[in-house]
């Protein structure tokens, strides 16, 4: 994350303060309006501070939701319906708290002028996100929970999509929205005869 520039370590407390401050600004004022100025002075440190971590906006603004995702996703207990249920719930919860559309949306609309951010976003956060997913229900796997034969890639691109579909309907999110979701995902993963009921 970042660069790790030789002499001098790098403070952790800075590291932190730096993060945290680029987290208030994404869900304050949105990726487009942040600046590295405001960054600064929000975090109380140089620009220079800064640029020696990171060499640019999108370097820093994904690093920090890469931060926010290891710092504050829920422990993982090997119950695959509880585990997953958890994690969808901090999906939907980082996303909203840090306008997380938004900022996908202002990804997707610089990917031609700004490759590096949408290649830095699928690094730190939709690449780790769907990875800790894969590895719950690899788990559940070995334990017998769900069929060893099963498309894992495609139960995550259920769990993953149903949260922007919802989004983009327009409809408000239950209070247990990602309980049902991930009963039907583990219906079609358990169900005899490849995910149909008998």
């Amino acid at each position: 994350m970042g660069k790790s520039p030789p002499g001098r370590p790098r403070s952790p407390e800075s590291d932190r303060v730096i993060l945290e401050a680029t987290l208030r600004l994404i869900a304050s004022e949105g990726y487009s309006r942040m600046s590295m100025d405001r960054i600064a002075s929000e975090a109380g440190v140089s620009k220079p501070t800064i640029y020696l971590r990171y060499d640019s906006k999108e370097d820093l603004a994904t690093a920090a939701l890469a931060y926010l995702r290891i710092e504050q996703a829920p422990r993982v207990h090997n119950d695959v319906r509880g585990d997953l249920i958890e994690q969808m719930r901090h999906f939907r919860h980082t996303f909203g708290e840090l306008s997380g559309m938004s900022m996908l949306g202002t990804v997707l609309m610089e990917e031609r002028h700004t490759p590096k951010l949408l290649k830095l976003w699928r690094e730190r956060t939709s690449k780790p996100y769907r990875r800790l997913l894969k590895e719950i229900l690899e788990h559940a796997q070995e334990q017998g929970d769900i069929r060893v034969n099963e498309d894992i890639d495609t139960a995550i691109d259920m769990l993953l999509g149903a949260y922007y579909a919802r989004y983009l309907s327009g409809e408000p999110f239950p209070v247990n929205w990602p309980e049902p979701l991930v009963d039907l995902v583990l219906r079609s993963l358990t169900a005899p005869g490849g995910g149909e009921e008998s």
